[in-house]
């Protein structure tokens, strides 16, 4: 459960934009003057292997954008726009609702509608605001201008309003427009092979081999140790190895988030397990063997490093020695 005195984040997707600007940033602009969402079908990709390769390598891993989110606070809102019918988008959708991301459908007119996305966000934006004071934070992931004036709207009504974009395809002037700006690219957790487990390369949909399941070329930070899984010293508990990989990925991303996001080494435990819980509410070391948070820690030691402190546990990612 979130705390009272923790912030409450509102995040707004507008996932065509994120999507075609991914796309462009890793291949460039070889077909045409932009990707056409409504032109790709499982048949087109089928019967291209370039394309189907071009959207592998750009593919978007929306969990690091809901992670580096949830470090702001508990996510009350987070909503994606899109046509989800379309082939791209519909890969993404099993990995949006399992992070309760509700999906906004935009219904296709005769003639595209550029900024129907841009409208109906806006128009959400607003509602919330007044509908729920509480709100803290507002998270806009888009890189369009349109979004200037409801950034400084948020601004006005006392919101802390953090936009999030793909290098490159992100207005300068929206960067501006908010209290703080993320490249897509320098998120926790983006450049990791490991963390990347919930992405859905387009040709998964096709019956293709899924990239998750083998190294995918992107390389790690040198600078860390081994982040597997080491083995529960006296727990018996039957837990399936890959519940016990996936509470280490998410102390790891915690961990990472904190780092990255308040510069800082060490982080009290009490954080790092509230941090867990906003990016996966169902964690619990209990279900995994360990009767408390503690020693589940410990048992990643040769992930994290643990000092205590009187009462205070201090936990950090483990640094190899030079």
């Amino acid at each position: 459960m979130a705390s009272p005195t923790e912030g409450r984040v509102a995040v707004y997707i507008d996932f065509d934009n994120i999507v075609i600007s991914r796309f462009e940033q890793e291949n460039g602009r070889t077909r045409g003057p932009s990707l056409k969402l409504n032109d790709i079908t499982a048949e087109t990709v089928a019967a291209d292997t370039k394309l189907a390769e071009q959207l592998d390598k750009a593919q978007v891993d929306l969990g690091a954008v809901l992670d580096f989110a949830s470090s702001f606070g508990a996510l009350a809102v987070s909503r994606a726009y899109a046509d989800w019918s379309l082939y791209v988008n519909s890969a993404y959708r099993e990995q949006l609702m399992k992070r309760a991301v509700d999906l906004v459908q935009l219904f296709p007119a005769v003639r595209p509608a550029k900024n129907g996305a841009d409208i109906r966000l806006a128009v959400d934006v607003v509602e919330d605001l007044y509908r729920l004071p509480d709100l803290t934070h507002v998270v806009i992931v888009a890189g369009d201008s349109d979004y200037i004036p409801v950034a400084q709207l948020c601004k006005r009504l006392g919101r802390y309003v953090v936009g999030i974009g793909v290098a490159g395809a992100t207005s300068r002037f929206l960067a501006s427009a908010c209290d703080a700006f993320a490249d897509y690219d320098t998120l926790p957790g983006v450049d990791d092979a490991d963390a990347n487990t919930e992405a859905a390369p387009a040709t998964k949909a096709l019956g293709g081999e899924d990239p998750s399941a083998s190294p995918s070329g992107v390389k790690r930070p040198g600078k860390r140790v081994s982040d597997q899984p080491v083995a529960n010293d006296g727990n018996k508990s039957p837990v399936k190895p890959a519940a016990q990989r996936a509470a280490t990925d998410l102390l790891r991303r915690a961990l990472r988030l904190g780092e990255s996001k308040d510069d800082v080494d060490w982080m009290s435990s009490s954080a790092v397990k509230n941090q867990m819980l906003r990016m996966d509410p169902s964690f619990q070391e209990s279900a995994l063997g360990y009767k408390t948070f503690t020693e589940f820690v410990k048992s990643r030691h040769n992930l994290v490093e643990l000092k205590e402190e009187g009462q205070l546990r201090l936990i950090r990612l483990r640094v190899a020695p030079e």
